[in-house]
């Protein structure tokens, strides 16, 4: 009989043990389902700063939803891996707090757009004068002969902090952003921080707005709600993407002659490899470029070759860039919180080769196929856009750094709202109903 209560009730030695299986994400409400071999319900935390107590920050409820059960019947379980990306979140418990109150904002404006001109001047005079916060400002944007010729914004001018894109890191300095125009400028945004990326307040002033749902009319109301820490968040995973390009120069050989006499003018040298990595939001596009021919690009997943893309090129989006490139190329829309990655062909001469799903967290790579008979193109978000050549690689997967995009309502709403506002999603005349029979 004491061995069967020993059985019965485990050790604190493999109560421990079996403790590292667990989430601390999950919900405080929720019990594991081997609670009852003597696993105790944990509690987490939501946000906590880095130094001090954090049992003031104690919450009822985690800002993560439950992860995946990881034990399966009594004895198996799911091996853990330090590399886990990301987990599986519920949309309504994701919610906006703030470990200090912030002092820093970026202000984001569309350049060349004179109908942002008032608009800007009211938001940075508001930020400053009323809420006495430090506003950081792209130079290019005061260098608009609207800006720097009005005499009346100089007070204010003067108070910005100004920086230059590719030579001032402002990566530390930010504590959120507020973007005015369309999904260009939240893009142009997210290239800014090639790590972690501040909350970002989109406001739609732009053609589009699919992913700026703000509307302008009471920012002094909208702004103050998020300063104050009370705003829905969805967190938009970005692509982290690294170019490995084979860099060769050509050299002229002096006095190189061949055997038929013939005087070699150039070679090619290899001297080196050049890799550069990026951050994006919406997608990666490999393309034939100005060539007439076929791209033929072949695609590898986890180091297995899966397809090769014979057409125009291909595209590989995250779940926010699938409302992009990807939705006119034929691919489906997807909520920017399921973790996936998408692979759209565009143009494929294939009739059988369908866009694709695959999970987050996998690694892409994609190479010219030895055969193919030209060069291809690669652009980020459509930009940093060059020329892939044999030998090259780009390797893509999900970013440990998504983007906190601020909610007007909540993640659901609206995003279903930018579908039918800006897409016109589902949208036919009613079906008449038949008439009652008296």
């Amino acid at each position: 009989m004491e061995v069967n209560r020993e059985k019965l009730c485990p050790s604190k030695a493999d109560v421990s043990s079996e403790s590292a299986f667990h989430c601390s994400t999950c919900h405080d409400d929720e019990e594991w389902s081997s609670s009852s071999r003597g696993r105790a319900k944990s509690r987490s935390l939501s946000a906590s700063p880095a130094l001090g107590s954090t049992k003031e920050f104690r919450r009822t409820r985690s800002l993560h939803g439950p992860c995946p059960v990881t034990t399966f019947g009594p004895k198996a379980c799911m091996l853990q891996n330090p590399k886990t990306i990301m987990h599986i979140q519920d949309p309504a418990s994701q919610r906006l707090t703030w470990n200090k109150p912030p002092k820093s904002v970026l202000v984001i404006k569309k350049i060349r757009d004179a109908s942002l001109l008032q608009p800007f001047k009211e938001l940075c005079v508001y930020l400053t004068e009323e809420n006495n916060m430090i506003v950081y400002v792209e130079k290019k944007v005061l260098e608009d002969p609207a800006i720097a010729n009005d005499e009346n914004f100089g007070p204010v001018k003067k108070k910005f902090c100004t920086f230059r894109e590719d030579y001032d890191d402002i990566s530390n300095q930010i504590d959120f952003i507020i973007c005015l125009g369309g999904d260009g400028t939240l893009l142009y945004a997210s290239s800014l921080f090639q790590g972690s990326v501040p909350p970002v307040m989109a406001f739609h002033l732009g053609s589009l707005g699919f992913l700026t749902p703000f509307n302008f009319e009471n920012f002094q109301s909208q702004v103050t709600q998020v300063i104050e820490g009370n705003a829905a968040l969805v967190l938009r995973s970005r692509l982290k993407v690294k170019v490995v390009k084979e860099h060769r120069e050509k050299m002229t050989v002096q006095n190189g002659i061949e055997e038929n006499g013939v005087v070699s003018a150039n070679i090619e040298k290899e001297v080196g490899k050049q890799i550069m990595q990026y951050q994006v939001l919406n997608e990666v596009v490999v393309d034939r470029g100005p060539s007439s021919y076929l791209s033929n690009v072949d695609v590898f997943l986890d180091g297995h070759l899966i397809t090769t893309v014979q057409g125009d090129g291909v595209i590989v989006s995250t779940p926010t860039g699938s409302t992009a490139y990807a939705a006119a190329a034929g691919a489906s829309m997807i909520h920017p919180n399921v973790p996936a990655i998408m692979i759209t062909p565009i143009c494929p001469h294939s009739l059988s080769f369908r866009p694709i799903v695959v999970p987050a967290g996998v690694e892409l790579k994609i190479m010219l196929s030895p055969d193919a008979r030209n060069t291809a193109w690669v652009s980020f978000d459509g930009r940093k856009r060059q020329e892939i050549c044999h030998g090259d690689s780009i390797s893509i997967t999900t970013s440990c750094y998504p983007l906190p995009s601020i909610c007007f309502r909540d993640p659901v709403s609206d995003w279903f709202e930018s579908l039918a506002e800006c897409l016109h999603w589902n949208v036919r005349k009613k079906q008449n109903n038949f008439a009652v029979e008296e």
